[in-house]
């Protein structure tokens, strides 16, 4: 099995506001994201929150849900969280941002798929070449995650990870790799909705 984390304990500080309850067509990004989480191969999800509002709508999913107390310390902190919450037996880690809100359950799956031939330790996708999320880590990598610090998250695990241990899956979908960090580009996706 593998075990979806979704980090959804960030502060949104170039936001400044809580970015993941902003709406697209009625739904708040991060609601998006969990119910594509949940439509996939995956078989267990865990939101690690900040917000309680946050962490309410991953009651409603029925997700595994873990408060981060500890968010100022940075991303490692989430993907922490979510190591320890996850099942003893699960055989990778799949790590969800919580605000790509096109995100698509088959590419989800797709990236479960390349796991699952068990050739590589690490499985990013790249959208029209460039490295985004969701990204798979071995669960023989859960010492190396759980050392992490700070808001690096798994770059630096990355960086030192054998290029032939790395599985790259390419969409050309440009859009579904686009995340929300500022205002404007908030209000140029719900423009580019309405077009």
């Amino acid at each position: 099995m593998i075990s979806g984390i979704i980090m959804a304990s960030g502060f949104s500080r170039r936001m400044e506001q809580e970015k993941l309850l902003l709406q697209l067509d009625g739904v708040p990004l991060v609601e998006r994201v969990i119910q594509r989480a949940k439509a996939s191969n995956l078989q267990e999800i865990i939101l690690v929150y900040r917000s309680e509002a946050v962490g309410a709508i991953g009651y409603q999913y029925n997700l595994k849900t873990i408060h981060n107390p500890d968010a100022h310390l940075g991303q490692s902190m989430s993907l922490k969280l979510g190591v320890k919450a996850a099942n003893p037996k699960t055989q990778g880690y799949m790590f969800f941002v919580g605000d790509q809100p096109f995100l698509k359950v088959d590419f989800i799956n797709e990236l479960i798929e390349a796991y699952y031939q068990k050739k590589h330790a690490i499985i990013l996708p790249r959208y029209k070449g460039q490295q985004g999320n969701p990204t798979i880590f071995s669960s023989s990598l859960k010492d190396e995650l759980l050392s992490l610090e700070g808001d690096e998250g798994g770059r630096k695990i990355i960086r030192a990870m054998e290029v032939k241990k790395i599985k790259y899956v390419d969409s050309q979908d440009q859009q579904m790799g686009q995340d929300v960090d500022t205002w404007e580009m908030y209000q140029q996706i719900l423009a580019s909705c309405k077009s």
